[in-house]
């Protein structure tokens, strides 16, 4: 029985599963939203927000911390200043969550990701899901948009067809009494 047990599995040795959280949890700090398997985005949601708590934090050891956690590469791996300067603006995760992130979060205890489910993947059914950070653009607010706007464009289209529309229920009004009228002779004839 698995009572207390709070891992989840994945399909995955533990290695293989510390490694794969590690990369979602360094893409989402780099891309700010990641989709993925609802599964994973549940299990990745605690490693991104105790790294923010470390990020907010901000000690050298924290950074120390991080960067074990996310498995992040050295900054000497590049030979010149130029190249070590563009990897430290983009990719450098550690300095991502500490001087971007975390500051943004300063004021929020916990609950710093939502994950909004998208429904099954098509080859095998499995379900899909985004995880973000919460100060960053909704999806669900994207889509409200998309439909506010149609909706816009079909107000103008009815305003246009205004008499057409008008006279087209004024048919089907003037039949409908014909109708009820034929309903009821049928009636008073049995």
């Amino acid at each position: 029985m698995r009572h207390r047990r709070n891992t989840a599995k994945l399909g995955r040795k533990g290695q293989h599963r510390n490694a794969m959280l590690a990369n979602m949890a360094c893409s989402l700090i780099k891309h700010r939203r990641v989709t993925t398997t609802l599964a994973k985005a549940k299990a990745v949601r605690p490693v991104v927000e105790k790294l923010i708590t470390l990020g907010k934090k901000g000690s050298l050891h924290h950074r120390r911390l991080a960067a074990a956690k996310l498995r992040s590469q050295s900054r000497t791996l590049h030979k010149s200043a130029e190249a070590r300067l563009a990897w430290r603006e983009n990719e450098d995760v550690v300095r991502i969550l500490f001087e971007d992130l975390a500051p943004s979060f300063k004021a929020r205890n916990g609950g710093y990701t939502r994950i909004i489910k998208l429904g099954s993947r098509r080859g095998d059914a499995g379900q899909k899901a985004i995880i973000e950070w919460v100060d960053g653009e909704s999806t669900e607010t994207v889509a409200a948009e998309a439909p506010a706007a149609s909706e816009e464009t079909s107000s103008a289209d009815e305003s246009d067809s205004g008499p057409a529309v008008a006279a087209q229920d004024g048919e089907a009004a003037s039949s409908a009494p014909e109708a009820s009228d034929e309903a009821a002779s049928e009636g008073e004839g049995k």
